[in-house]
């Protein structure tokens, strides 16, 4: 399992936890929800800046790798 498909689904069980929509998760992380289904499924090119806006908005942050 690729890294970007692991946070993809830890943002889908933090989402689901929240109880919120895709949808709702969109509007709170200023991104459309087509995007929100691309960073849960691990595909797409979406921007770490637009994936980490997710993860804040359901109260997970992203480790710095290096």
């Amino acid at each position: 399992m690729s890294a970007i498909t692991s946070i993809g689904q830890a943002i889908r069980a933090a989402r689901q936890r929240h109880r919120l929509t895709q949808e709702q998760l969109a509007e709170l992380a200023g991104t459309s929800t087509r995007t929100i289904r691309e960073i849960e499924h691990g595909s797409g090119s979406t921007s770490i800046a637009t994936v980490a806006a997710a993860a804040d908005a359901v109260g997970l942050t992203l480790g710095v790798v290096g």
